[in-house]
């Protein structure tokens, strides 16, 4: 049996080969085989060069290296599509997820899950990095309530459900999404994510924002169906407050005066239809990036050995 690793990188100099060596050792006493692909996602330190060190070093270590940064998900999905072997398993280049988690995700998967998550239960993070990713992943179990309360990056996957994923065809993906959307028999194994040692997370509030639209707007009809309750919420109320006024006026001979009420009220549906044409533009945005079908990522080098012509 073959394990392929698939290890985006961005900026992880000084990570990388200890990542390498602490999962071979633990694949060379499992006795699978093996191979690593790793993608330079534009880095501009000194990851590329470690990274060509190990694939110098070692047959099985494949290299893809972005023309520039396209993203963590852009990497992973360059690296799946080089897959071999006979199950995947994403996983990070910062060491915070434990290695040992891996055997027991094999397990679990000859045990017969076609995909097996682990999901983070704690973090050894700092207090704002820990309380922004808590806040993160509460808003995305509104939107998808199959996502783990504490999100997932690490994970095993089948060679059946991966060419499936492969199959999928879209620019801005809610991968975490694609991934509970596939369905297959699933297992999921709690774990604390590490305390990162070497470097500091490229993870930044901007790209979480991004990705919390993207799981938003591309796996829930919530926004538009917001959009509509709203619309009619808003016009109950304002055919009930035509009442009341009505009623004061020719009731009660209590004219209507004061700009206030007036003002407000349009401040509040000035502000609603704002908003409900940001959601619209961002809907036509996608869609429009959609249809100009640039390339997701560009692979500017690709090194990869081949055994026979080595």
């Amino acid at each position: 049996m073959k394990i392929s690793f698939v290890i985006p990188v961005f900026r992880n100099e000084g990570s990388i080969i200890s990542t390498y060596e602490k999962i071979l050792e633990l694949v060379h006493q499992l006795h699978f085989q093996y191979e690593f692909i790793f993608i330079n996602d534009g880095s501009d330190d000194h990851s590329i060069e470690e990274l060509l060190f190990l694939h110098e070093k070692d047959l099985q270590v494949k290299v893809l290296s972005f023309s520039r940064n396209f993203g963590q998900v852009a990497a992973i999905i360059a690296g799946l599509k080089e897959v071999t072997g006979d199950v995947v398993i994403n996983m990070s280049a910062d060491l915070q997820e434990p290695i040992s988690l891996i055997g027991e995700m094999i397990s679990k998967w000859q045990a017969g899950n076609e995909i097996v998550i682990g999901h983070r239960i704690d973090r050894e993070d700092s207090f704002i990095a820990n309380n922004a990713s808590i806040i993160f992943y509460k808003m995305m179990r509104y939107v998808n309530p199959k996502m783990p309360k504490g999100g997932f990056d690490f994970m095993l996957i089948d060679k059946k459900p991966l060419a499936v994923l492969n199959q999928i065809d879209e620019r801005n993906r809610f991968f975490q999404g694609d991934i509970l959307w596939l369905g297959f028999n699933t297992a999921f194994i709690p774990y604390t994510r590490l305390k990162r040692t070497i470097g500091k997370s490229q993870w930044t509030l901007a790209k979480k924002l991004k990705y919390f639209i993207d799981g938003l707007l591309n796996t829930s009809y919530i926004p538009i169906r917001l959009m509509s309750l709203m619309g009619i919420g808003f016009s109950l109320f304002g055919f009930l407050y035509a009442l009341i006024i009505a009623y004061n006026r020719f009731i009660n001979n209590t004219p209507f005066t004061g700009w206030a009420p007036l003002m407000i009220i349009i401040l509040i549906i000035g502000g609603l239809i704002m908003l409900m044409l940001g959601i619209i533009g961002e809907y036509m945005w996608r869609t429009y990036d959609e249809t100009r079908k640039r390339p997701l990522y560009i692979i500017k080098d690709k090194y990869i050995k081949d055994e026979k012509n080595n």
